[in-house]
């Protein structure tokens, strides 16, 4: 008799630690991230997120504990990690005074590919960036310059993308577009792993949540399964059910954040 086995997860940390000086950053950290999946690590700023990220895209080194990304260990093939991933900070890296095109082909060319003009004319119709091709990436919309972004990161095909606090900034009408760019991109197969300390955002985006504080994983699940952690309200005998929001300062508290380097 035959049992199908699951698929090996698109990232798998094991007890990640990371520590600047007497600062205690990440204190063991475990979480898997299903392939073609949206995973937001929510948490306060300082409470570790950038640090893990930098960690998973082999910018930094772990004190203890292991990474695998793609099948490839962070820590023994770095190489093979960069070549599976990309990474889009918290400000948008768009070089403000070419064209979007220009960007996009300037990104296709140093990834060495054989048609750029083709690479860029896709991601441009792809993310409804046609229309502005043409104009400098200076005039864009904080919205537009941030789908900009995401596109060039994504030059390449790469089957897992990080997004550090993508919506950072942004007015209301901008983090919509960015929602609907990262939904579009699980759609399409592509990992996601997206850092924010927005609930809504991780309510609106996430397939699972993990919620970091303190330099640990406290609770790790679904929206619906976080939910269940609090009973409903009752309010006038109507059954009210717990939001993100009040799962997330149960568990962590309204007051007390870590600095975070």
């Amino acid at each position: 008799m035959t049992t199908e086995q699951s698929p090996e997860p698109a990232i798998r940390v094991q007890g990640i630690e990371k520590s600047f000086g007497e600062l205690h950053v990440l204190r063991g950290v475990d979480l898997d991230v299903a392939r073609g999946s949206i995973f937001a690590l929510l948490g306060s700023n300082g409470a570790g997120k950038t640090t893990l990220v930098r960690i998973l895209s082999t910018l930094l080194r772990a004190d203890a504990g292991t990474a695998v990304v793609h099948g490839f260990d962070v820590a023994a093939k770095p190489g093979d990690v960069r070549e599976s991933i990309s990474l889009t900070g918290q400000f948008a890296a768009v070089d403000e005074i070419l064209t979007g095109r220009e960007n996009l082909v300037l990104v296709a060319r140093l990834r060495h590919l054989k048609t750029p003009g083709a690479v860029a004319d896709e991601l441009l119709d792809r993310f409804s960036l046609t229309e502005a091709g043409g104009r400098r990436a200076g005039t864009y919309s904080g919205g537009m310059r941030r789908r900009l972004d995401i596109a060039m990161s994504l030059i390449g095909d790469p089957p897992i993308i990080f997004l550090d606090e993508p919506t950072t900034g942004l007015d209301p009408q901008a983090r919509i577009e960015v929602w609907d760019t990262v939904k579009k991109l699980a759609q399409g197969g592509t990992t996601v792993l997206l850092t924010t300390q927005y609930l809504d955002e991780a309510e609106q985006l996430a397939d699972r949540i993990a919620i970091l504080h303190q330099g640990t994983i406290i609770q790790n699940g679904t929206l619906a399964e976080l939910k269940q952690l609090l009973p409903p309200a009752q309010v006038e005998y109507v059954e009210k059910q717990p939001s993100l929001e009040d799962v997330f300062l149960s568990l962590v508290g309204a007051t007390g954040t870590e600095k975070e380097s």
